[in-house]
């Protein structure tokens, strides 16, 4: 549109039927002034758009775009301290993105979020599971408690290393409502398991059951806030989502339509999404978003056969001239006499 005003400023002014009417000093005036004022117009719009944004609490679309950019100092930390966790993050995002395209959220603000939802893992990436080693699991010599505490930990110490870097209040935001109050299942599975082991094992020792120690759910929920808004919805859905699809082995429309129907169910379930104005309706397009996008990234590929040595061709010469003569056919079939 600049551009095009730029175009008639400047061919407004002459007069194309008497051109020598025209006042050519007045025309490359009026010209200049009209290259200035789009020069001066985007200046102006460019420096004082940051400061209007933290007037009114608002990021514009150009302000995520800038956001984006991969070369954050954070994320390039992320690609070489925890690579497991850049490539789930991005998966996350491209998930988040489609999604909220489909029930007409901010699209970018999402995928922006995504991005940096897991920085917190930057602190011990190596007690995460996308980025551990074969050698080893770390949690095999910790108590289910301080796993779950370790684990749990990674949403504060990400909003801090959000806030030391400055990004955006709404990545902030994102950052620490991604796992809402829910359950880190694994480990409290774990704690159960040994809490009744513990039991067996003190009935054996003639010990009261008073002297082990309950194992209490809420030592294994995060502290939340849950989603507010349905972005932070989204990214958290896909990041749960994302997390448990690198479990399914042979990957199929019917395994992943299921993957996702039950992991919504369970968040509906555990009121994780009773703070965002998500509808029914709008989880559905996400669930069918989430499908069709897992399906196109987690396609599997046709086996094929490996190439074996070919067998060697038995050759005239290696054989036995008794051999040949047995084996070789007559040039003509004999007549076949009447009987």
């Amino acid at each position: 549109i600049w551009l095009l005003s730029l175009t008639f400023g400047l061919i407004g002014p002459i007069n194309w039927f008497y051109p020598t009417a025209n006042d050519w000093g007045m025309i490359g005036l009026q010209s200049a002034l009209a290259i200035g004022n789009g020069i001066v117009t985007a200046t102006i719009v460019g420096g004082v758009l940051p400061m209007l944004e933290n007037v009114f609490g608002i990021t514009t679309d150009i302000s995520w775009l800038e956001a984006s950019d991969l070369n954050h100092p954070l994320l390039r930390r992320m690609t070489i301290e925890a690579p497991g966790t850049y490539h789930h993050s991005l998966v996350v995002a491209n998930l988040a993105e489609a999604a909220a395209e489909a029930i007409g959220a901010n699209a970018t603000l999402c995928r922006v979020c995504s991005y940096f939802h897991d920085v917190g893992k930057l602190v011990k990436p190596e007690y995460f599971t996308e980025n551990m080693s074969f050698e080893r699991n770390p949690h095999d010599d910790l108590a289910p408690t301080m796993s779950a505490l370790i684990i749990i930990a990674h949403v504060k110490e990400g909003v801090d290393l959000a806030l030391k870097y400055r990004l955006n209040q709404r990545i902030i935001d994102i950052i620490q409502e991604h796992h809402g109050t829910s359950l880190v299942r694994y480990f409290y599975q774990r704690a159960l398991q040994q809490h009744e082991d513990a039991r067996a094992g003190g009935k054996i020792m003639k010990l009261r059951e008073d002297d082990i120690p309950e194992v209490k759910e809420e030592s294994f929920r995060y502290s939340g806030p849950k989603p507010q808004t349905k972005e932070s919805a989204i990214v958290s859905l896909a990041d749960t989502i994302e997390s448990a699809s690198r479990s399914l082995e042979k990957p199929t429309p019917q395994k992943i339509e299921t993957l996702v129907n039950e992991l919504i169910d369970e968040r509906i379930s555990d009121r994780q999404l009773d703070d965002c104005d998500l509808t029914l309706g709008e989880l559905k397009i996400i669930a069918d978003r989430f499908r069709f996008t897992l399906l196109s990234m987690l396609h599997t590929r046709i086996a094929y056969p490996k190439a074996g040595p070919k067998p060697a061709a038995p050759r005239d010469e290696t054989l036995r001239p008794d051999v040949m003569a047995a084996t070789r056919k007559p040039e003509t079939a004999p007549p076949v006499s009447a009987a």
